[in-house]
């Protein structure tokens, strides 16, 4: 199990910006596939955006070209650049933690971080 803890959430009008971040506990940081999910009320959670080791990323549609994943092994933090945010970004952003060890998934999660997009 990691430990995951995000921070950055918070309050944004339309068009604005955030940066969240996600500390990760491990000593085997380099070795996970990070990634951030979202979910809104009443909607199941979903894959925003999920970065390898290597630096190699992924991106739902509704966000690819707005929002940006990365991460810095040596400090064991994956960072999600929202930009150009709208209305229906508004969810609880959670990061997540992902390893594959003879074909069983570890999967560790973070306590989340809301994000409310609004005039």
């Amino acid at each position: 199990q990691v430990q995951l803890v995000e921070s950055g959430g918070g309050l944004v009008q339309p068009g604005g910006s955030l940066r969240l971040s996600c500390a990760a506990s491990t000593i085997f940081f380099n070795t996970y596939l990070m990634a951030w999910f979202r979910q809104a009320p009443g909607n199941e959670r979903e894959l925003v955006a999920s970065i390898t080791s290597g630096g190699g990323t992924n991106y739902a549609d509704s966000v690819k070209g707005r929002f940006t994943i990365s991460r810095d092994n040596a400090k064991n933090m994956v960072y999600l650049q929202l930009d150009s945010l709208k209305p229906e970004d508004t969810a609880v952003y959670y990061c997540n933690a992902k390893k594959v060890v003879r074909e069983i998934a570890y999967n560790s999660w973070g306590q989340g971080t809301q994000v409310t997009v609004s005039s």
